[in-house]
This record gives C-alpha cells, structure tokens and sequence, in this order.
C-alpha cells in the first residue's frame, strides 16, 4: 500500500505543476506565439527523454533482471509500447474532445459544452503522465520514479500556462482560466493510483507498465506537442525547447536515477 500511495501522491505533486504554471495568467495579457511554441517543445522534449531513459531503459533492464533475455526483453519492451500507443489511440476515436489548436477529434459531439471537450482533450493527454509517475514508484528501487516525478511536474509548468492563455483567447475570465487548468492536472493522480497499484500487484508486471506508459506517452507527443507546435508555426522555437527540455530531463534522469 505504501507502493500505491507513493505513486499517486508523487503524480499529484507532478500534476500540480500545471497549476503553478497557469499563474502567470492571473497577471499577463498574452504571450507571443514564439514563447508558446518555445514551452511547448520544452514540455514535448522532456516527454520524449523520460520515455526514452525513464520508462523503456529501466523495462528492458527489469525484464533482464526477471530472468528474460536480452531479445526478449526488448519483446517485452517494443509490445508495451504498442499496446500503450493503441489506448491512446482508441481514446482519440471514441472519446469526443477538442484541441485548443487543432479542433475536434473524435465521434460527433454537438450536444457536449465546448469547454467539456478540452476538458476531456486534457485528461486524454495528462492520464499517461500520471500513469507513467505510479508505475515509476513501482519499481524495485523505489524512488527511481523521482526523476520522472520532477520532469512530468517540468513539463506541466509551461503547459499550464499555454492551457490557461488559451483558454483567455476564448473570453474566459481570468479566474476561470486559472481554475480550469489548474483542475486539468487532476488526471494525473487518477493516473498515477492505476500505475502504482497495477504493478504493485506483482513486480512481474512492471516492465509492462513502464512499457505501456512509454507508449501513451510517446502517442500524446507525436499526435498532440508536435503538431501543435506546427500550428503555431513556430517549428524553429519549438525544435529549440524539445532539445532543451530533452537536455534536461537526461540531466534528470542521470543525475537522480
């Protein structure tokens, strides 16, 4: 139980970082288009390290240690991320949900509120987050989800904010901004409980979680931070913060894994 209460308080904390970042509305007006996609790369570079180093190493690596082969092990890994990137997937088909950049996605959904649609939009892209921070603390080194925990709370600062400006560009209020995308980090814990307490049924699971995690993410990065980023036309900025939010993650990963 200790395991599983790990892992969703460290999710919360990570989640909570989108609340922290969406302060700023409470004072700015806007920010340019090239500080939006600059935030945006910064988040989607963090994403792509702590799916690289964070999640698919450690369950190759794990999955050695449970007696499997190297081959095997990768078996495990490259499955994982199949089965993590097809429910994200699946949730973009059958969940209606609106991007505040790239529109409507999903089955018709005239009679749901707009603001429901970003709602759901943000919980499809947070969940994986929160998912991937549980089942970190799940592994046999218990606080090797520490790197994971800090870089998913990194890379929710600046997407606080881009939540909360847009939401400002659709007249709400600034409270309402605030409020909204301060709540959009509550998927995370929801998350982060389902990680930590799959894999603390068995630790046979955990190159699976970590695995499937590393999918989710990796469908949320390619499908939502990058082609944001070219709406934005901000592709130079943008490719700029995915190697600075990249560079600082691995830092991370290295320096506390």
């Amino acid at each position: 139980m200790n395991t599983i209460w790990l892992g969703f308080g460290a999710s919360l904390l990570a989640g909570m970082g989108t609340a922290i970042g969406a302060l700023p509305v409470l004072g700015l007006q806007q920010v340019s288009q090239r500080w939006q996609g600059l935030m945006l790369g910064l988040g989607g570079g963090v994403m792509l390290a702590a799916t690289s180093f964070s999640l698919i190493v450690p369950a190759t690596e794990i999955a050695e240690l449970q007696g499997y082969s190297q081959g095997a092990g990768a078996a495990i890994a490259c499955s994982g991320i199949a089965i993590g990137a097809a429910l994200l997937w699946w949730l973009h088909n059958h969940f209606p949900h609106e991007h505040f950049i790239q529109g409507r996605e999903g089955p018709d959904a005239s009679v749901v509120q707009r603001i429901w649609l970003f709602i759901i939009a943000i919980t499809i892209h947070n969940f994986p987050e929160g998912l991937a921070v549980g089942v970190g603390f799940g592994a046999p080194e218990l606080y090797s989800g520490v790197p994971l925990m800090i870089g998913i709370g990194l890379q929710n600062l600046p997407e606080g904010l881009v939540v909360a400006l847009a939401l400002r560009e659709l007249q709400y209020s600034v409270g309402s901004a605030f409020g909204i995308a301060a709540a959009t980090g509550l998927a995370e814990p929801l998350g982060g409980l389902l990680g930590a307490g799959l894999v603390s049924l068995g630790q046979t699971i955990l190159p699976w979680g970590l695995a499937i995690a590393a999918g989710a993410m990796l469908f949320v990065i390619v499908d939502e931070v990058i082609p944001e980023i070219d709406r934005k036309s901000c592709r130079q900025e943008g490719t700029l913060g995915v190697i600075a939010g990249f560079l600082v993650m691995t830092l991370l990963d290295i320096a506390l894994g």
